[in-house]
């Protein structure tokens, strides 16, 4: 799958806030509340136009706090990589940072797997308490 990314749309996150994910990846699940910060998060689009996912990307000196999401009915479909390949090279051409951050729900075993592949090395875990329930994230990090 080819990838456009683009600073996001109001019309993209009114798209995405109509995305519903299946227990227990419901956490990942929009509300219509405002997007704090919008101006970190870029869509990603496909070769035909269609909204395919999301990228937040967050400086924080040498560093790019990184955040992605795909389209529900694509997870699982084997995009998984090349999707979070795509945001990584766009990070490190707009950004240039020394590595990249993520943090990802430890049940999200796929999730984990696929960032393993693409690099990035598990940091630390902790509990917190995410829209009400408590569970346990991991932290990655990608060197550069």
């Amino acid at each position: 799958m080819k990838i456009e990314i683009a600073p996001a749309t109001p019309q993209a996150f009114r798209e995405r806030a109509g995305w519903r994910y299946e227990p227990p990846f419901d956490l990942y699940d929009e509300d219509a509340k405002p997007v704090k910060n919008p101006e970190r998060f870029w869509e990603a689009r496909d070769e035909a136009g269609e909204l395919v996912g999301f990228y937040y990307f967050e400086r924080r000196g040498p560093t790019v706090k990184y955040g992605l999401g795909l389209r529900p009915e694509l997870t699982g479909s084997g995009h998984g990589l090349d999707f979070v390949r795509a945001g990584v090279e766009f990070a490190r051409e707009r950004f240039r940072p020394r590595r990249i951050v993520l943090e990802v729900f430890a049940f999200n075993e796929r999730a984990v797997t696929v960032y393993e592949r693409a690099g990035f090395q598990v940091t630390g875990q902790r509990r917190q308490t995410y829209r009400g329930r408590d569970v346990e994230t991991i932290d990655m990090e990608l060197p550069l």
